[in-house]
């Protein structure tokens, strides 16, 4: 089970943390990523971390400025994404997901992910 938290609204140029709290099974073995979807437009990916030493990606819009992270707790992992010098374009429903076997050639593509959150809603504001 993955529940995200975190979004809201703020102004261009401000800064929100997104969490993620996954338990249930293993999941500090998983990948795991936050992938985004604005009104009308497919899903998108954000950001990932592997499950073995950690290697971040990005998608180049979020480069410098998203920061993604995770703690591998006993019982729960918690996955972060800290955003800064936010845009209006980064507004969109937010979803922390896990993967168990996602290859590096398949880190963008939604369908490589086997656990979904349910959603966390940001809006910046211009």
């Amino acid at each position: 089970q993955l529940q995200a938290s975190g979004g809201g609204l703020v102004q261009a140029g401000g800064s929100l943390r997104l969490s993620c709290a996954a338990s249930g099974r293993t999941f500090s073995t998983y990948t795991m990523g936050w992938f985004r979807q604005a009104p009308g437009k497919e899903r998108e990916f954000v950001a990932a971390i592997r499950r073995s030493v950690g290697t971040t990606y990005y998608t180049d819009s979020v480069k410098g400025r998203f920061t993604i992270s995770r703690d591998n707790a006993k019982n729960t992992v918690y996955l972060y994404l800290q955003m800064n010098s936010l845009k209006p374009e980064d507004s969109a429903v937010y979803y922390c997901a896990a993967g168990s076997s996602v290859i590096i050639s398949s880190l963008t593509i939604p369908r490589a992910y086997d656990y979904w959150g349910q959603g966390t809603q940001v809006t910046v504001s211009s």
